[in-house]
C-alpha cells in the first residue's frame, strides 16, 4: 500500500518539472523574440534615417545643379571645390562642384598638355612623356595593318594580358590601366583628369593646380598670377569669366544623430532643348570617394 500511495508524489514531481521546463523554454522563446523584435526595430529606425539623409544629399545635388546655372551672376554658385552649406528638413548639406572644362580631358588633350600633367605631377621628363604617349596610344585608332596585336607587345613584355583600348577612354579610372601609370601618380592626377570636356587644353579660368602647370608654355609667375585673381574674385561670382556647363558636383547630408550619406554625380547642363530635361547626368555615385 505503502509503494502504490508514493506513485502520485512522484507524478506530480515530474508535472512540475515539466511545467518548470515549459516555462524556462517559454522564456527563451519571448526573450528571443523580444531582442529580435529589437533588432529589427533599429534596423528599421537605421534605414529610415538613411533614406532621409539619402534625399537629403540628393535634394544637395538638384540644388547645387540650379545655383551653377543661376541666371543671377551674383547668386551664382562657383565651380572651384569650395563648400556650400544649407539646412534640408533634418540634415546639414554640404554641397560642392568642379568645372570639368578645367580639368585635363583624357580624350581631347594634346600630347603637350598630358606631358606637361605627369611632369607636374612629380614624373621625371622620360617617364611623363612615355606615359603621355601611352595615354595617346590607349585613346586613338588601332593600325589596321598590324591587327590585334598593334600596341599589344608593350604590355604583354609588362606582364598585362591586354593592350591598348584603341578607343576613348570610357572613365577617368580606366586611366590606371596605362601602361607607366602608377598607383601613386594616379592619386595626384586624379582629380586634374576628365573625359567630359572635350578641350584640348584646360580652362585656365577654372583649372586645379596641375591642370594649370600642364597648360603649355604656363610659368610660375603666371600660375601665381591666375590663382591671386581667382582669389580676389573668390567673393563675388559675378567676376568669374567662366563657370561652365559640366560641372561633378558632391553632396553630403548629415542628420542630428549622425547618420550621413554622399552622393557624387557628373552633370551637363542642356539649356534650350524644348520638351528634354534641363540637364544631363553623365555619372551617378553614392557614398564617398575611395
Amino acid at each position: 500500500m505503502r509503494r502504490l500511495s508514493s506513485m502520485p508524489c512522484r507524478q506530480r514531481g515530474v508535472a512540475l518539472l515539466l511545467v518548470l521546463w515549459a516555462c524556462t523554454l517559454l522564456a527563451i522563446l519571448l526573450g528571443g523574440y523580444a531582442a529580435l523584435a529589437r533588432t529589427e526595430g533599429l534596423q528599421a529606425r537605421y534605414q529610415f534615417a538613411h533614406t532621409q539623409a539619402h534625399y537629403a544629399a540628393e535634394a544637395g545635388i538638384m540644388l547645387a545643379f540650379y545655383k551653377l546655372q543661376d541666371p543671377q551672376p551674383g547668386r551664382r554658385w562657383i565651380g572651384d571645390g569650395r563648400v556650400y552649406t544649407f539646412h534640408y528638413d533634418e540634415a546639414t548639406v554640404k554641397v560642392s562642384a568642379i568645372n570639368e572644362g578645367g580639368k585635363v580631358d583624357l580624350n581631347a588633350a594634346t600630347p603637350e598638355v598630358l606631358l606637361g600633367l605627369f611632369k607636374a605631377a612629380g614624373m621625371d621628363g622620360q617617364q611623363a612623356q612615355a606615359l603621355a604617349t601611352h595615354v595617346v596610344e590607349w585613346r586613338s585608332a588601332g593600325d589596321p595593318s598590324r591587327g590585334a596585336s598593334d600596341g599589344k607587345a608593350a604590355y604583354l613584355a609588362a606582364g598585362r594580358d591586354y593592350g591598348p583600348r584603341h578607343g576613348p577612354f570610357a572613365s577617368i579610372e580606366e586611366l590606371q590601366m596605362v601602361l607607366g601609370m602608377t598607383p601613386a601618380i594616379y592619386q595626384k592626377v586624379a582629380s586634374a583628369v576628365t573625359v567630359w570636356s572635350g578641350n584640348q587644353t584646360p580652362d585656365p579660368n577654372n583649372a586645379p593646380p596641375l591642370a594649370l602647370a600642364a597648360i603649355p608654355g604656363m610659368t610660375a609667375q603666371q600660375q601665381n598670377a591666375i590663382q591671386a585673381a581667382r582669389l580676389t574674385n573668390a567673393s563675388d561670382p559675378s567676376l568669374v569669366l567662366n563657370n561652365g556647363t559640366t560641372h561633378s558636383i558632391e553632396s553630403e547630408a548629415t542628420l542630428a544623430d549622425g547618420t550621413s550619406a554622399t552622393v557624387r554625380a557628373t552633370m551637363r547642363a542642356q539649356p534650350g532643348q524644348a520638351g528634354a530635361q534641363p540637364y544631363a547626368v553623365l555619372r551617378w555615385q553614392e557614398g564617398k570617394a575611395e
